[in-house]
């Protein structure tokens, strides 16, 4: 459900020059602007392929449209884009915000851990799931994670998590470059989705290791795009809704592709799966 932002905190570093606002359900959103410097679409990447990583159980923040309001950007005029010495208004209205997993002020936030941690992390496996996401959706951007230690029990959808047991918990994020960014379509590469720490793909041995990912990716159902596209804001659109129709009935017809489009990393400078005979 749609959030009004009504505390500006920071900006944030990277090319969208997004800014951590909190909205008034209590939560903190990185929130995206309608003219963002990367482009209009990446608002819409952003969320179908949020809408996609839900479905698939993959670990990611939530996400939510998030209304700025005149009122808001007039209080707070340090909420603008800016390129060069130019000051550029952000245009009241929906925009996208992905949830900060807990109080900026409390939750400690890393960008980068070391490889002894990368090997200690609670959810390693969603490395794996994230890289057949990134494949079949054409990520062009560097697989980009974050990390912050949490009581295990909140993050991890699994049985038997001791209800007091603290760990380090990684979520996926940064997914405006799906599809290619702007230009809507899939080019091949075979670096594409690949995180640079390729430590955390020590433990492949072969597709098994892509399990189940894989399997929900065949079966990805059509439904997800409907109920997705039904949500995005028409200002986002302009003129791109029938574009984006066919993006997603592409989409659809990849999915038989993902094994290959897994297999095709392994010829990527390195071969970032050693042990895979």
């Amino acid at each position: 459900m749609p959030v009004n932002a009504h505390r500006f905190i920071r900006k944030m570093r990277g090319g969208a020059q997004a800014h951590l606002l909190e909205a008034d359900d209590g939560d903190c959103y990185i929130v995206k602007f309608q003219n963002n410097p990367q482009h209009r679409r990446i608002l819409i990447n952003e969320f179908v392929a949020a809408e996609i990583l839900a479905h698939l159980q993959i670990s990611c923040p939530g996400h939510e449209i998030v209304r700025v309001s005149a009122e808001f950007l007039a209080a707070n005029p340090e909420v603008r884009l800016e390129l060069g010495t130019r000051h550029i208004a952000i245009p009241p209205g929906w925009h996208f915000g992905s949830r900060h997993p807990g109080k900026p002020e409390v939750t400690a936030i890393y960008d980068f851990i070391p490889d002894t941690l990368l090997h200690q992390l609670a959810n390693a496996e969603q490395f794996l799931a994230v890289l057949a996401f990134d494949r079949w959706v054409a990520n062009a951007d560097g697989r980009q994670s974050i990390f912050f230690r949490a009581q295990l029990k909140d993050w991890l959808a699994r049985p038997g998590v001791p209800p007091r047991k603290l760990g380090f918990v990684a979520l996926m994020i940064d997914h405006g470059f799906a599809f290619n960014g702007p230009h809507w379509d899939f080019p091949d590469s075979a670096v594409a989705g690949l995180y640079p720490r390729r430590v955390v793909y020590d433990s492949v041995r072969g597709l098994g290791d892509f399990e189940p990912w894989m399997e929900r990716i065949r079966n990805f159902p059509e439904e997800v795009f409907d109920k997705a596209l039904r949500q995005i804001p028409p200002e986002w659109l302009q003129g791109d809704g029938e574009q984006l129709e066919r993006l997603c009935e592409s989409l659809l017809r990849r999915r038989p592709r993902i094994q290959a489009l897994l297999e095709s990393c392994r010829k990527a400078p390195g071969n970032p799966f050693p042990q895979w005979a």
